[in-house]
């Protein structure tokens, strides 16, 4: 019978479905395991990038159900935002109607491929079930103080129609949804204070040991912790001062010039305090430059753009008078927005004074040579050294300069040492309809006003006419706009941002937990039990993004009270999978080159799709999509089909009973036991320990191999080619479900191997009988021969030595010392 997968995944996913195979409760008997993916956003199909993030998911989970493990494995769908609504756009639909499509699809696809997911845990977040607990998150965080509305520029993409934050502004400057250039734009917005958090984030990534060290890295960096001085600049004659912050406070001699951000709020002040020419001048020089990104602006080696205001700034150590500059590399959204112009040791500052004729004062020399010459200078010396023209620090190491004007600032009362970090509040206000509501309405009389707990969700007005070119639907819906202030009753206007779609999938994975609370977002026993999260799995390009602001959210969560002060990180292991790419670049459908998953099951099974996947690559690395090796692992499965059909009759009449190593005589019978505890032992150490799915695939073609060669004799034979099929069939189920269920009921199973257990390693099986040893005479290979194993050092030189092959090759020379190494070598070193 030839293997008929269309017909084989249904009848199993039908089985799997009915029975609850995969269901899951609090069970305090067994070790818990949450297995976790990132949740698709529903803007469109499943590609196979998602098909091999969910093929490592499910190998995982059935493997540790097996093992014994509890295992909570859910799905959900990420379906507000952006994405969505602008693919609705597109498609000339509603949000609302073209996102339940998509679900309803990609849920069918999932189930296609046989994913073990418990669904009655599935989360939807465009759903009010959800989403009012967003709002309600939002209004704890509000209470607290870590949620607040204020005036700022911010990151705004015309094409999207709406402000990014920070972290999604990629590359040179551009969104990371559509490529678009971001500029600044001056709103009122909501942010949530996660700098409160950064030391907390920070520090414990130390802890996050299961986590790659590129995702720790690229977080550590974003974060951005710096140690350094704060300290006021005065304007002359302005009474008006600039903060400054600065991490080489000892270079604070060499300042021959102020630079301040074209966002900052000084900027207006001196432009208001020139004269009119002056003051179009610099607004103009400042609105030009605030549309620049950020990458443009602050590239080193890049061209440098400044004007001068015309006031003076002066230096606090010794009251020389430098320029005020408003430069366009300097941020407002990176420490204070201005800076001391050092151009003698920072090279951007020493561009920008070469563009523009400034002068450059050097105040640190290397160890023992000259004060440099500023006007040979061809780039700025940024290394430590030794302080010059710094008055009375002079002749100090950097770390002593640094420290003792420190000190210096502080005992005048000039300035404070303190720590300050890149991390910049997180900006959550979008301007479209697809999102959350922000839970406040604006009234004359009282003011912003939070919408009182019990009238929660404020919904999304499903009826809103969506704008063809993007932008905000809620401008345009006045029944929903006006409504009541909740304090006076007098009239009130509703927050017609809605909340970025981030703020959905920080704290999603609670959410699974108890997917029927209705009066808190999760049962505190729930979380309890099943958090952190042990495995999470998804692609590195949320490394600054998602991942920090899920670790911000359970932190605020722990400080709530609804979960165990001890939990303060969310995901204990992080696996980020490679790229799918095909003919050598990532699948996309400009450069034609993408595979539809849909196609490939359909043609190939999805146990076909899922063993290409993940026997093509280690799951960290890029997968090259192969249609050979589709074909190939189509091949494999045929091969392991045919080895149980072709051999039924034979396996069904087979002793049930396992037959000892130590009852086998026969070399043939031997070694296939130590085949099948061999492979069992190191698919096992592949999966559990060093997550190596390509090798575990390929050891299991060799037991199919060794099965397929080996001819039974007896009744013993029959005993043991029994239990190589049923460890094959066990060991590649987590990889193949269906398949393997078909077969595994074909030889007389009568419990599924969804509930089976994984195969125990028989260690006897693993001792081999003899071994290979390589005679090596001052360390060049002489001749290898086979030894019985677990002989000793000395017992093995012994019997090397007493050979007469060994002996011949010695004869004449002096023996000076013999290094042995068990089952491996013996090395003699000899002189003539």
């Amino acid at each position: 019978m030839a293997y008929e997968f269309g017909a084989i995944e249904p009848k199993w996913q039908k089985k799997w479905a009915e029975a609850g195979s995969f269901h899951v409760e609090n069970d305090d008997t067994k070790p818990k395991f949450y297995c976790l993916e990132m949740f698709p956003y529903p803007s469109g199909a499943l590609h196979m990038g998602h098909l091999r993030n969910y093929s490592i998911g499910d190998l995982t989970a059935r493997f540790l159900r097996m093992n014994g493990y509890n295992v909570m494995y859910p799905m959900g769908f990420d379906s507000f935002g952006m994405p969505a609504e602008n693919a609705a756009i597109k498609m000339k639909t509603h949000p609302a109607k073209w996102t339940m499509q998509n679900i309803d699809h990609m849920i069918e696809q999932l189930k296609s491929m046989g994913c073990s997911y418990d669904w009655r845990r599935i989360v939807k977040t465009c759903l009010p079930d959800y989403y009012r607990w967003n709002q309600w998150f939002f209004l704890q965080m509000l209470k607290k103080g870590l949620a607040y509305r204020k005036h700022a520029p911010v990151n705004w993409c015309e094409t999207c129609g709406t402000v990014l934050a920070n972290e999604q502004v990629i590359g040179d400057g551009v969104c990371w949804r559509c490529d678009t250039p971001v500029v600044k734009k001056g709103l009122d917005q909501w942010f949530l204070r996660i700098t409160d958090y950064a030391r907390e984030l920070l520090d414990c990534i130390d802890n996050l040991s299961g986590w790659p060290e590129r995702v720790l890295t690229m977080q550590r960096n974003w974060i951005g912790r710096s140690e350094g001085v704060r300290f006021n600049i005065d304007v002359v004659g302005a009474d008006l001062s600039i903060e400054a912050f600065t991490t080489r406070i000892d270079t604070i001699f060499g300042i021959t010039f102020v630079a301040i951000a074209a966002e900052h709020p000084i900027v207006g002040v001196l432009a208001d305090r020139s004269s009119p020419q002056k003051r179009d001048e610099i607004l103009d020089f400042a609105g030009r430059m605030s549309n620049r990104s950020a990458i443009e602006r602050t590239a080193v080696g890049g061209d440098k753009m400044g004007l001068d205001t015309g006031f003076k700034a002066r230096n606090p150590v010794n009251g020389m008078l430098v320029p005020i500059w408003v430069a366009d590399y300097i941020l407002m959204d990176y420490g204070t927005g201005a800076i001391m112009g050092v151009p003698a040791h920072d090279q951007r500052d020493f561009d920008f004074v070469k563009k523009y004729g400034l002068g450059i004062i050097p105040v640190v020399r290397g160890e023992g040579e000259p004060i440099p010459d500023p006007d040979r200078m061809t780039e700025a010396a940024d290394a430590d050294g030794i302080a010059c023209n710094s008055g009375e620090f002079d002749g100090l190491p950097t770390p002593v300069a640094i420290e003792k004007i420190g000190e210096w600032f502080e005992k005048r009362g000039l300035g404070v040492r303190e720590t300050q970090y890149r991390l910049r509040d997180w900006l959550i206000s979008r301007q479209r309809y697809w999102g959350t509501p922000i839970p406040v309405v604006y009234c004359d009389h009282c003011g912003i006003i939070p919408i009182p707990e019990e009238q929660l969700p404020v919904e999304l007005p499903l009826d809103a006419a969506i704008p063809e070119n993007g932008g905000n639907a809620l401008l345009d819906c006045p029944d929903w706009i006006n409504t009541t202030c909740p304090k006076c009753g007098g009239p009130a206007r509703r927050e017609t941002d809605t909340m970025d779609t981030f703020f959905c999938s920080s704290w999603y994975f609670f959410r699974y937990l108890s997917p029927g609370s209705d009066n808190m977002p999760f049962r505190p026993d729930d979380a309890k039990y099943w958090m952190p999260v042990d495995l999470y799995i998804g692609g590195i390009e949320h490394a600054c993004l998602h991942l920090i602001y899920a670790r911000f959210f359970t932190k605020v969560i722990s400080d709530l009270g609804l979960i165990p002060p001890d939990i303060r990180e969310p995901f204990t292991g992080l696996l980020t999978q490679g790229m799918v790419i095909k003919d050598g670049a990532k699948m996309s459908k400009s450069l034609g080159n993408v595979v539809d998953p849909d196609e490939i099951i359909k043609k190939y099974g999805a146990d076909t799709a899922r063993l290409f996947i993940l026997f093509a690559s280690p799951p960290e690395k890029s997968l090259d999509w192969s249609d050979k090796g589709v074909e190939g692992a189509s091949r494999f499965l045929g091969r392991v089909y045919r080895l149980v059909e072709e051999n039924l009759s034979m396996l069904l009449a087979s002793p049930r009973d396992r037959v000892p190593m130590s009852e086998l005589a026969d070399d043939s019978k031997r070694e296939l036991k130590r085949l099948i505890h061999s492979t069992i032992d190191r698919v096992t150490k592949d999966i559990r320990d060093e997550r190596q799915f390509n090798t575990a695939v390929a050891r299991l073609m060799e037991l199919c191999n060794g099965l397929m060669a080996f001819k039974p004799k007896d009744d013993t034979d029959r005993a043991l080619c029994r239990e190589g099929v049923e460890s094959l069939l066990l060991c590649l189920y987590p990889f193949c479900p269906h398949v393997c269920e078909e077969l595994w009921e074909s030889i007389g199973n009568g419990e599924w191997l969804a509930a089976s257990k994984w195969p125990s390693v028989d260690e006897n099986a693993l001792k081999v009988d003899r071994v290979t040893v390589v005679l090596q005479i001052n360390g060049k290979l002489r001749e290898q021969f086979e030894m019985e194993p677990g002989l000793s050092q000395d017992e093995l030189s012994r019997r090397v030595l007493a050979r007469d092959e060994t002996r011949a090759r010695l004869d004449g020379v002096e023996i000076v010392k013999v290094i042995s190494v068990p089952d491996k070598l013996v090395n003699i070193v000899v002189k003539k």
